[in-house]
């Protein structure tokens, strides 16, 4: 969804404004002048109502792994917000940027993360509704208590 634009001005800074239902501001992006290759690009600056400006965020350059296109991506985040905003930035044909949100995918859950599709139910428990151990039950266990033979004297007085 896109929520703004950016544009180079006269004195060569990008500035924009970023609109939704509960956000309104003008940001400013700052150049960040690091060797370090995995620094920001970017300082993301908003105006306040105080007409002051104060750090945001940031904008990290990457490259899409499908068309190669470079494109900016981070976060605004400030205590006024119930979240933070993640944002991506698209360089259009004229120099500007288009703002885009998107919100976060839920993660998968606990079968997906193992591998497990939906319609094929959970995977085989480890160990049997008696608590035994799959592996092991009835290997060296004489009891059926699950917990092995032990060699432990036993005080038949308690």
């Amino acid at each position: 969804m896109n929520i703004g634009q950016i544009k180079q001005n006269d004195a060569g800074i990008f500035m924009g404004r970023i609109s939704t239902l509960a956000v309104a501001m003008t940001i400013a992006l700052k150049p960040v002048q690091s060797s370090n290759p995995r620094a920001p690009r970017y300082e993301i600056h908003a105006l306040t109502p105080g007409r002051t400006w104060v750090q945001v965020g940031a904008f990290f350059e990457l490259t899409s792994n499908n068309t190669g296109e470079a494109f900016l991506n981070g976060r605004i985040d400030d205590p006024s917000l119930a979240a933070p905003l993640q944002v991506s930035a698209f360089r259009q044909d004229d120099g500007s940027y288009n703002v885009v949100w998107q919100r976060a995918q839920k993660r998968r859950d606990v079968g997906a993360a193992l591998g497990v599709r939906a319609d094929e139910g959970e995977p085989a428990l480890p160990f049997t509704a008696d608590g035994r151990d799959v592996a092991t039950s009835g290997a060296g266990d004489d009891t059926g208590d699950g917990l092995g033979a032990s060699t432990a004297p036993v005080d038949e007085t308690v």
